[in-house]
């Protein structure tokens, strides 16, 4: 079996890549990082280390990699030979790989009609249905209409911590023992072949929002308040009582929405916290507080883990101080080599802080979240 995948960053490798060499693919990575493609070419594998007490250290194999700029029409000829395409690249850079996925599907479909999954692998809701939307207005109308019938997007949702790290072998990657990708099944064609490690679901919106508004709302909401109190890592942060309290009444908020809406067992969500606040203070990591809440703009956007929750949660009656409290602290959030926190921090001192919180999640002023925001920044500033 093989499978394409764009993104050989750390992610890619070291939790994509991985699942799949393990599930006993053949993977083909594409990027444009020469340094990566030419040492995944060369070599034909990599290690991965967990994170744990034992630091077990596996090795990938059965990898090659491929330049999508260099190397444009192997990997369109790669794709319409392959059993699986997945992507880890972020859903930014999506737009910027469509036409040669595209590229790589009309090849396919003109001379075969063999089922192929297309898995955007991203920290986003419907990642996989965004990537089609893109594909699609690559395709002419008969590649369209032979790819409705051949090829599928179904939506995932992924979550695995993987650090900015460096290492004297670049193509080492360091994570976390943990992983969850889920797979909307009803979104994937006819007798499918399951991948070994993946979970498959009828109803994928649950999961998503599970993971975005747990995993990624108490990460950046770690990441935001320990960047006030001058903490380099999120490890640094969490090992603060009362800052993973706060970090824990925000997680309470979302998981009561969450309960709401999906009717989750509170039990069971509780639980899932638990493990996710464990899995942040895990000391064989050491992830940075200014990666984890750089794009605070993305962070801050209306369907993203801090006004999504938010809004849903005023919707429901429910409390959302804690979550209003988290999205004050983005606001304050200036890290220097992040673009858009610069942008961010600009916009503050052009136009203040309520337009600008107006600006980037769309919540008016009267609006009561907006209040309970400018409250929390008036305490944190």
């Amino acid at each position: 079996m093989k499978a394409v995948h764009f993104g050989a960053g750390n992610i890619g490798r070291g939790f994509i890549g991985l699942l799949l060499s393990q599930a006993g693919y053949e993977v083909c990575f594409v990027d444009v990082n020469e340094t990566f493609v030419t040492q995944l070419q060369q070599r034909g594998e990599y290690p991965v280390t967990l994170a744990s007490e034992g630091q077990e250290t596996v090795i990938v194999n059965h990898v090659t990699a491929l330049n999508s700029v260099t190397h444009a029409n192997a990997v369109a000829t790669a794709i319409a030979e392959a059993d699986l395409i997945t992507t880890a690249v972020g859903v930014s850079i999506l737009q910027h790989i469509a036409a040669l996925v595209a590229q790589g599907i009309s090849k396919r479909v003109a001379v075969t009609s063999a089922p192929l999954h297309v898995i955007a692998c991203e920290n986003a809701i419907g990642g996989s249905a965004q990537l089609k939307e893109l594909v699609y207005a690559q395709l002419d109308k008969e590649a369209r209409s032979k790819a409705d019938i051949s090829i599928a997007f179904p939506n995932a949702a992924v979550d695995r911590i993987v650090p900015l790290q460096k290492h004297e072998d670049i193509l080492k990657v360091v994570v976390e023992p943990f992983y969850e990708w889920v797979v909307d099944s009803s979104q994937m064609i006819p007798g499918y072949k399951p991948i070994e490690g993946v979970h498959y679901v009828d109803q994928l919106d649950p999961y998503i929002e599970r993971k975005l508004f747990t995993v990624n709302t108490g990460h950046c909401s770690a990441a935001y308040l320990g960047y006030l109190r001058d903490y380099a890592t999120i490890q640094q942060a969490m090992a603060d009582v009362q800052l993973t309290a706060l970090v824990r009444e925000v997680l309470d908020e979302t998981g009561a929405v969450l309960v709401n809406k999906h009717n989750f067992d509170p039990a069971q969500h509780s639980k899932y916290i638990d493990k996710i606040l464990e899995r942040f203070r895990n000391p064989a990591l050491t992830d940075e507080v200014t990666r984890v809440g750089r794009s605070p703009l993305r962070k801050l956007s209306a369907n993203d883990r801090l006004v999504s929750p938010a809004l849903q949660a005023h919707n429901s009656g429910l409390s959302y101080s804690a979550l209003a409290r988290s999205m004050a602290a983005a606001l304050l959030f200036k890290a220097q080599d992040d673009l858009e926190a610069v942008e961010l921090q600009a916009s503050i001192a052009d136009i203040g802080v309520s337009a600008t919180l107006t600006k980037y999640t769309g919540i008016a002023p009267d609006h009561d979240v907006h209040k309970a925001v400018m409250v929390e920044y008036g305490k944190l500033s």
